[in-house]
Protein backbone atom coordinates (compact mmCIF):
# COMPACT_ATOMS: atom_id res chain seq x y z
CA UNK A 1 0.00 0.00 0.00
CA UNK A 2 1.32 3.43 -0.87
CA UNK A 3 2.05 5.75 1.99
CA UNK A 4 0.45 9.16 2.28
CA UNK A 5 2.82 12.12 2.17
CA UNK A 6 1.81 13.55 5.53
CA UNK A 7 2.52 12.28 9.00
CA UNK A 8 -0.52 10.96 10.83
CA UNK A 9 -1.30 12.42 14.22
CA UNK A 10 -1.68 9.05 15.81
CA UNK A 11 -0.05 9.11 19.20
CA UNK A 12 -1.50 12.11 20.92
CA UNK A 13 1.47 14.25 19.89
CA UNK A 14 4.44 15.47 21.86
CA UNK A 15 5.15 17.85 24.72
CA UNK A 16 1.49 18.13 25.59
CA UNK A 17 0.67 19.97 22.38
CA UNK A 18 -2.89 19.61 21.05
CA UNK A 19 -1.91 19.69 17.40
CA UNK A 20 1.25 19.16 15.43
CA UNK A 21 2.89 22.02 13.55
CA UNK A 22 2.56 21.70 9.79
CA UNK A 23 5.60 21.89 7.54
CA UNK A 24 5.57 21.55 3.76
CA UNK A 25 8.80 20.55 2.03
CA UNK A 26 9.28 21.07 -1.71
CA UNK A 27 11.71 18.61 -3.26
CA UNK A 28 13.94 19.55 -6.17
CA UNK A 29 13.02 16.46 -8.17
CA UNK A 30 10.78 13.40 -8.18
CA UNK A 31 10.61 10.89 -5.35
CA UNK A 32 13.91 8.98 -5.30
CA UNK A 33 16.77 8.09 -2.95
CA UNK A 34 18.26 11.54 -3.46
CA UNK A 35 15.71 12.56 -0.81
CA UNK A 36 15.79 9.41 1.30
CA UNK A 37 16.54 11.17 4.58
CA UNK A 38 13.23 13.04 4.50
CA UNK A 39 11.15 10.01 3.63
CA UNK A 40 12.93 8.00 6.32
CA UNK A 41 12.20 10.70 8.89
CA UNK A 42 8.56 10.67 7.79
CA UNK A 43 8.20 6.89 7.79
CA UNK A 44 10.09 6.28 11.05
CA UNK A 45 8.15 8.91 12.97
CA UNK A 46 11.07 11.27 13.53
CA UNK A 47 9.00 14.27 12.48
CA UNK A 48 6.10 13.17 14.60
CA UNK A 49 8.37 12.89 17.62
CA UNK A 50 9.27 16.56 17.05
CA UNK A 51 5.61 17.56 16.97
CA UNK A 52 5.57 18.10 13.22
CA UNK A 53 3.05 17.16 10.55
CA UNK A 54 5.22 17.12 7.43
CA UNK A 55 4.05 17.04 3.84
CA UNK A 56 6.63 16.21 1.18
CA UNK A 57 5.89 17.56 -2.28
CA UNK A 58 7.79 15.85 -5.11
CA UNK A 59 9.31 18.02 -7.81
CA UNK A 60 9.54 17.43 -11.53
CA UNK A 61 10.64 18.93 -14.83
CA UNK A 62 7.96 21.62 -14.71
CA UNK A 63 8.37 22.52 -11.02
CA UNK A 64 10.79 25.26 -9.95
CA UNK A 65 11.21 25.11 -6.15
CA UNK A 66 12.04 28.85 -5.81
CA UNK A 67 8.75 29.69 -7.50
CA UNK A 68 6.87 27.32 -5.21
CA UNK A 69 8.51 28.88 -2.16
CA UNK A 70 7.87 32.43 -3.38
CA UNK A 71 4.22 31.63 -4.00
CA UNK A 72 3.67 30.25 -0.50
CA UNK A 73 3.33 26.67 -1.70
CA UNK A 74 5.99 25.40 0.70
CA UNK A 75 7.68 26.42 3.94
CA UNK A 76 11.06 25.08 2.89
CA UNK A 77 12.62 23.98 -0.38
CA UNK A 78 15.55 21.88 -1.46
CA UNK A 79 17.66 23.64 -4.07
CA UNK A 80 21.14 23.67 -5.50
CA UNK A 81 23.05 26.66 -4.18
CA UNK A 82 23.77 28.18 -7.62
CA UNK A 83 20.07 28.26 -8.41
CA UNK A 84 19.16 29.64 -4.99
CA UNK A 85 21.82 32.35 -5.02
CA UNK A 86 20.86 33.38 -8.54
CA UNK A 87 17.24 33.62 -7.39
CA UNK A 88 18.31 35.69 -4.40
CA UNK A 89 20.21 38.12 -6.59
CA UNK A 90 17.11 38.45 -8.78
CA UNK A 91 15.09 39.52 -5.75
CA UNK A 92 13.81 36.36 -4.04
CA UNK A 93 15.23 36.57 -0.49
CA UNK A 94 16.02 32.90 0.19
CA UNK A 95 18.33 31.80 2.99
CA UNK A 96 20.18 28.51 3.45
CA UNK A 97 19.36 27.10 6.89
CA UNK A 98 20.98 23.66 6.54
CA UNK A 99 23.21 21.74 4.12
CA UNK A 100 22.88 17.93 4.35
CA UNK A 101 24.88 17.38 1.13
CA UNK A 102 28.54 18.05 1.90
CA UNK A 103 29.80 17.10 -1.57
CA UNK A 104 28.65 17.41 -5.18
CA UNK A 105 27.55 14.52 -7.37
CA UNK A 106 27.52 16.52 -10.61
CA UNK A 107 29.68 15.46 -13.55
CA UNK A 108 29.91 15.43 -17.33
CA UNK A 109 29.82 12.04 -19.02
CA UNK A 110 31.36 11.93 -22.50
CA UNK A 111 31.99 9.39 -25.23
CA UNK A 112 35.62 8.32 -25.09
CA UNK A 113 35.79 8.27 -28.89
CA UNK A 114 34.85 11.96 -29.09
CA UNK A 115 38.47 12.94 -28.47
CA UNK A 116 37.83 14.58 -25.12
CA UNK A 117 40.63 13.72 -22.70
CA UNK A 118 40.61 16.88 -20.58
CA UNK A 119 38.22 19.80 -20.02
CA UNK A 120 39.98 22.01 -22.58
CA UNK A 121 39.02 19.43 -25.22
CA UNK A 122 35.33 20.23 -24.71
CA UNK A 123 35.69 23.17 -27.11
CA UNK A 124 34.07 22.43 -30.44
CA UNK A 125 31.71 19.81 -29.05
CA UNK A 126 28.00 19.65 -28.29
CA UNK A 127 27.32 19.36 -24.58
CA UNK A 128 24.01 18.43 -22.98
CA UNK A 129 23.19 20.71 -20.05
CA UNK A 130 20.22 20.80 -17.70
CA UNK A 131 18.50 24.15 -17.35
CA UNK A 132 15.94 25.50 -14.84
CA UNK A 133 18.78 26.63 -12.57
CA UNK A 134 20.93 23.55 -13.04
CA UNK A 135 22.97 25.13 -15.83
CA UNK A 136 24.81 27.59 -13.59
CA UNK A 137 27.70 25.34 -12.47
CA UNK A 138 28.43 24.36 -16.08
CA UNK A 139 28.29 27.92 -17.41
CA UNK A 140 30.59 29.12 -14.64
CA UNK A 141 33.05 26.29 -15.33
CA UNK A 142 33.17 27.07 -19.05
CA UNK A 143 33.64 30.75 -18.33
CA UNK A 144 36.62 29.98 -16.11
CA UNK A 145 38.10 27.84 -18.89
CA UNK A 146 37.56 30.65 -21.38
CA UNK A 147 35.25 28.49 -23.50
CA UNK A 148 32.28 30.29 -25.04
CA UNK A 149 28.88 28.64 -24.70
CA UNK A 150 27.15 30.30 -27.65
CA UNK A 151 28.14 27.75 -30.27
CA UNK A 152 30.72 30.05 -31.81
CA UNK A 153 34.00 28.78 -33.22
CA UNK A 154 36.24 27.54 -30.43
CA UNK A 155 33.33 27.29 -28.03
CA UNK A 156 30.81 24.63 -27.11
CA UNK A 157 27.31 24.16 -28.44
CA UNK A 158 24.95 23.79 -25.50
CA UNK A 159 22.08 21.38 -25.97
CA UNK A 160 19.26 21.95 -23.51
CA UNK A 161 19.11 18.48 -22.06
CA UNK A 162 15.94 16.85 -20.87
CA UNK A 163 16.09 14.86 -17.68
CA UNK A 164 17.23 11.71 -19.44
CA UNK A 165 20.35 10.37 -21.14
CA UNK A 166 18.96 10.12 -24.68
CA UNK A 167 21.18 12.86 -26.17
CA UNK A 168 24.28 10.80 -25.37
CA UNK A 169 22.86 7.44 -26.38
CA UNK A 170 21.53 8.87 -29.63
CA UNK A 171 24.81 10.72 -30.32
CA UNK A 172 23.07 14.08 -30.32
CA UNK A 173 25.72 15.27 -27.85
CA UNK A 174 29.29 14.23 -27.15
CA UNK A 175 28.82 14.82 -23.42
CA UNK A 176 25.83 15.16 -21.14
CA UNK A 177 25.22 16.25 -17.57
CA UNK A 178 24.93 13.34 -15.17
CA UNK A 179 24.87 12.75 -11.44
CA UNK A 180 27.12 10.16 -9.83
CA UNK A 181 24.03 8.61 -8.28
CA UNK A 182 21.59 8.67 -11.18
CA UNK A 183 22.07 9.40 -14.87
CA UNK A 184 25.56 7.92 -15.13
CA UNK A 185 24.11 4.57 -14.14
CA UNK A 186 21.27 4.99 -16.61
CA UNK A 187 23.93 5.15 -19.33
CA UNK A 188 25.59 2.00 -17.98
CA UNK A 189 22.23 0.23 -17.68
CA UNK A 190 21.61 1.04 -21.35
CA UNK A 191 24.47 -1.31 -22.19
CA UNK A 192 27.36 1.14 -22.42
CA UNK A 193 30.68 -0.03 -20.97
CA UNK A 194 32.45 2.34 -18.54
CA UNK A 195 35.50 1.92 -20.78
CA UNK A 196 33.60 3.69 -23.56
CA UNK A 197 33.11 6.78 -21.40
CA UNK A 198 35.15 9.66 -19.99
CA UNK A 199 33.80 11.47 -16.94
CA UNK A 200 34.66 14.81 -15.36
CA UNK A 201 33.49 15.24 -11.78
CA UNK A 202 32.98 18.86 -10.82
CA UNK A 203 34.52 18.12 -7.42
CA UNK A 204 37.75 17.02 -9.08
CA UNK A 205 37.79 20.06 -11.38
CA UNK A 206 37.66 22.44 -8.42
CA UNK A 207 34.37 23.98 -9.55
CA UNK A 208 31.95 21.94 -7.47
CA UNK A 209 29.07 23.91 -6.03
CA UNK A 210 26.85 22.88 -3.14
CA UNK A 211 23.68 20.94 -3.91
CA UNK A 212 20.44 20.02 -2.15
CA UNK A 213 20.47 22.59 0.62
CA UNK A 214 17.46 23.60 2.70
CA UNK A 215 16.21 27.11 1.91
CA UNK A 216 13.49 29.31 3.40
CA UNK A 217 12.29 32.87 2.86
CA UNK A 218 14.30 35.39 4.87
CA UNK A 219 11.26 37.17 6.27
CA UNK A 220 10.03 33.97 7.91
CA UNK A 221 13.19 33.78 10.02
CA UNK A 222 11.95 36.85 11.89
CA UNK A 223 9.19 34.66 13.40
CA UNK A 224 10.46 32.78 16.50
CA UNK A 225 7.79 30.09 16.06
CA UNK A 226 8.93 29.46 12.48
CA UNK A 227 12.56 29.28 13.60
CA UNK A 228 11.65 26.73 16.26
CA UNK A 229 9.67 24.70 13.73
CA UNK A 230 12.57 24.69 11.30
CA UNK A 231 15.03 23.63 14.00
CA UNK A 232 12.85 20.65 14.81
CA UNK A 233 12.48 19.87 11.12
CA UNK A 234 16.24 19.95 10.53
CA UNK A 235 16.93 17.83 13.60
CA UNK A 236 14.47 15.17 12.53
CA UNK A 237 15.64 15.28 8.91
CA UNK A 238 19.27 14.75 9.88
CA UNK A 239 18.19 11.79 12.00
CA UNK A 240 16.59 10.49 8.83
CA UNK A 241 19.80 10.97 6.86
CA UNK A 242 21.90 9.27 9.52
CA UNK A 243 19.53 6.30 9.51
CA UNK A 244 19.52 6.16 5.70
CA UNK A 245 23.32 6.13 5.56
CA UNK A 246 23.44 3.25 8.04
CA UNK A 247 20.60 1.33 6.37
CA UNK A 248 20.83 2.12 2.64
CA UNK A 249 18.78 -0.81 1.36
CA UNK A 250 15.98 -0.26 3.87
CA UNK A 251 16.03 3.46 3.12
CA UNK A 252 15.65 2.75 -0.59
CA UNK A 253 12.68 0.50 0.15
CA UNK A 254 11.03 3.32 2.09
CA UNK A 255 11.54 5.67 -0.85
CA UNK A 256 9.97 3.14 -3.20
CA UNK A 257 6.96 2.88 -0.93
CA UNK A 258 6.38 6.62 -1.30
CA UNK A 259 6.88 6.66 -5.07
CA UNK A 260 3.31 7.07 -6.26
CA UNK A 261 4.37 6.94 -9.92
CA UNK A 262 5.78 3.43 -9.66
CA UNK A 263 8.51 4.53 -12.07
CA UNK A 264 11.47 3.68 -9.85
CA UNK A 265 13.12 0.27 -9.59
CA UNK A 266 14.57 -1.42 -6.54
CA UNK A 267 18.00 -1.95 -8.11
CA UNK A 268 18.33 1.66 -9.18
CA UNK A 269 17.17 3.13 -5.88
CA UNK A 270 19.40 0.90 -3.76
CA UNK A 271 22.40 1.81 -5.90
CA UNK A 272 21.43 5.49 -5.78
CA UNK A 273 21.19 5.42 -2.00
CA UNK A 274 24.71 4.00 -1.78
CA UNK A 275 26.04 6.85 -3.92
CA UNK A 276 24.02 9.49 -2.06
CA UNK A 277 25.46 8.30 1.26
CA UNK A 278 28.90 9.28 -0.04
CA UNK A 279 27.67 12.85 -0.51
CA UNK A 280 25.95 13.25 2.87
CA UNK A 281 28.46 11.31 4.98
CA UNK A 282 29.85 13.32 7.88
CA UNK A 283 27.33 16.15 7.59
CA UNK A 284 25.07 17.06 10.49
CA UNK A 285 23.36 19.66 8.34
CA UNK A 286 25.50 22.62 9.41
CA UNK A 287 26.65 24.62 6.40
CA UNK A 288 30.42 24.53 5.85
CA UNK A 289 31.25 28.21 5.34
CA UNK A 290 34.39 27.36 3.34
CA UNK A 291 32.34 25.23 0.94
CA UNK A 292 29.79 28.05 0.71
CA UNK A 293 32.49 30.55 -0.18
CA UNK A 294 33.97 28.16 -2.74
CA UNK A 295 30.55 27.98 -4.37
CA UNK A 296 30.20 31.75 -4.38
CA UNK A 297 33.69 32.25 -5.80
CA UNK A 298 32.95 29.74 -8.56
CA UNK A 299 29.75 31.53 -9.48
CA UNK A 300 31.39 34.94 -9.43
CA UNK A 301 34.24 33.76 -11.67
CA UNK A 302 32.09 33.95 -14.74
CA UNK A 303 33.98 36.48 -16.82
CA UNK A 304 31.60 38.77 -18.69
CA UNK A 305 28.59 36.65 -17.79
CA UNK A 306 28.90 35.45 -14.16
CA UNK A 307 26.08 33.55 -12.49
CA UNK A 308 25.97 36.15 -9.74
CA UNK A 309 27.57 39.59 -9.86
CA UNK A 310 28.25 40.36 -6.19
CA UNK A 311 29.02 38.62 -2.92
CA UNK A 312 25.65 37.65 -1.42
CA UNK A 313 24.77 39.17 1.93
CA UNK A 314 22.65 37.25 4.42
CA UNK A 315 22.25 34.21 2.17
CA UNK A 316 22.90 31.67 4.95
CA UNK A 317 22.49 31.27 8.68
CA UNK A 318 23.66 28.83 11.34
CA UNK A 319 20.84 29.90 13.65
CA UNK A 320 18.66 26.92 12.78
CA UNK A 321 21.33 24.22 13.04
CA UNK A 322 22.71 25.83 16.22
CA UNK A 323 19.25 25.62 17.76
CA UNK A 324 18.64 22.13 16.43
CA UNK A 325 21.82 20.68 17.89
CA UNK A 326 22.47 22.81 20.96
Amino acid sequence: MKKTLSTALALGLVAGSATADEVTLQLQWVTQSQFAGYYVALENGFYEEEGLDVTIQPGGPDIAPPQVLAGGGADIMLNWMPSALAARERGLPVVNIAQPFARSGLMLTCWADAGIAEPADLAGHTIGVWFFGNEYPFLSWMSQLGIATDGSEGGVTVLQQGFNVDPLLQRQADCISTMTYNEYWQVIDAGVSPDDLVTFKYEEQGVATLEDGMWVLEENLEDPEFVDRMARFVRASMRGWEWAEANPEDAAMIVLDYDETGAQTEEHQVRMMGEIALLTAGSNGTLDVAAYQRTVDTLLAGGSDPVITAQPEGAWTHAITDLAFE
